[in-house]
C-alpha cells in the first residue's frame, strides 16, 4: 500500500470507533453547528492576496514541522497578517493535529476556517460543521465521483464551502460538478511526495472559470504566486512555509506585505 491508502484504511478504523462513540445527534446538538459560516471562496474572490494559511505539525515528508506553536496563538497571527482563511490539520497519526486544534483556532478568530482532513464518510461531514469549519477540504484520489457528489451535497446543505483537490487531469475530468465552490491543485503528489508548481500551471486551462482556483503544496515566494496568478488562481495555501518558522503569524504577515507591494 502507499501512504494515501494507509491514511484511508486508518481512517476507516477511526470513523468505526468514533460512531460508537459520538453519535450524529450528539454532533448536530453542539452550539457550534447552529453558527453562521463563513465563505472562504468569497473571500478568495474578493482577496489581493488569497493567502490560506495552514496549521500543521507533522507530515508523512517532512516529519516534524513545528511542534512548540500553539494552535490559538496561530490562527490569530494569521488572521492578524490579512490571510483570507486558515487551514487545520485533524488528522492525528500522520499529522499530529486534532478535532480539538479546529475548536481552538474557532475560539480564537472569525474568519473562515478549512477542515483538512481526509473526509470519505458523511459522518465527517457532520463532524466539521459541529467544530466550527468553514470549509471541507475533498480529495479527489480517494474518492469517486459518487460519493464526491454524496459528499459535497451533505456539505453545501449544511451551507459548508467545498474546496476539492486534485493531482491530475484525470481526477479534474471525475470531479466537476455545481456543489463544489473551489478547485485546488496540490502540486504534491500524494503517493511520491514529489512537488511540481508546473502541475497548476498545466491544470489551470481546465478548471472552468465558476470554480475559485486554488493551487496548493509547494509555494514558498511571492514570485510563485505571481506566476500562478497568471493561470487564473486566485487562492494559495501555504503551510509549511510559515509553519517551519518560530512564529508563524508574523511570518504570514511579511509575506503577505511582500505581496501586496
Amino acid at each position: 500500500m502507499n501512504i494515501l491508502e494507509k491514511i484511508v484504511a486508518d481512517k476507516k478504523k477511526e470513523i468505526r470507533l468514533k460512531k460508537a462513540v459520538i453519535p450524529v445527534r450528539q454532533l448536530e446538538a453542539s452550539s457550534l453547528f447552529q453558527r453562521e459560516p463563513l465563505s472562504l471562496a468569497h473571500n478568495l474572490r474578493d482577496s489581493k492576496t488569497g493567502i490560506i494559511a495552514e496549521h500543521k505539525r507533522r507530515s508523512p515528508s517532512k516529519s516534524v514541522i513545528n511542534q512548540n506553536c500553539n494552535v490559538q496563538d496561530v490562527a490569530s497571527g494569521y488572521m492578524l497578517a490579512g490571510a483570507c482563511g486558515m487551514s487545520v490539520l485533524t488528522d492525528g497519526k500522520y499529522f499530529g493535529g486534532s478535532l480539538d486544534d479546529l475548536l481552538l483556532a474557532r475560539s480564537a478568530v472569525e474568519f473562515p476556517l478549512l477542515r483538512k482532513e481526509f473526509i470519505i464518510d458523511e459522518y465527517q461531514v457532520i463532524e466539521s460543521r459541529s467544530h466550527g469549519a468553514d470549509t471541507i477540504l475533498l480529495i479527489a484520489a480517494i474518492l469517486s465521483r459518487k460519493k464526491i457528489k454524496i459528499l459535497s451535497e451533505l456539505a453545501k446543505s449544511l451551507q459548508l464551502d467545498v474546496l476539492l483537490e486534485v493531482h491530475n487531469e484525470e481526477e479534474l475530468v471525475k470531479s466537476l460538478m455545481p456543489s463544489l465552490d473551489m478547485l485546488g491543485v496540490n502540486n504534491r503528489n500524494l503517493k511520491t511526495f514529489e512537488v511540481n508548481l508546473e502541475t497548476s500551471a498545466e491544470l489551470s486551462e481546465k478548471i472552468p472559470d465558476e470554480f475559485v482556483k486554488v493551487s496548493e503544496s509547494g509555494i514558498s515566494s511571492v514570485s510563485a504566486i505571481n506566476e500562478l496568478r497568471e493561470f487564473g488562481y486566485r487562492g494559495f495555501l501555504i503551510g509549511e512555509n510559515f509553519m517551519k518558522t518560530a512564529n508563524p503569524g508574523e511570518s504570514a504577515g511579511q509575506f503577505i506585505k511582500q505581496l501586496g507591494r
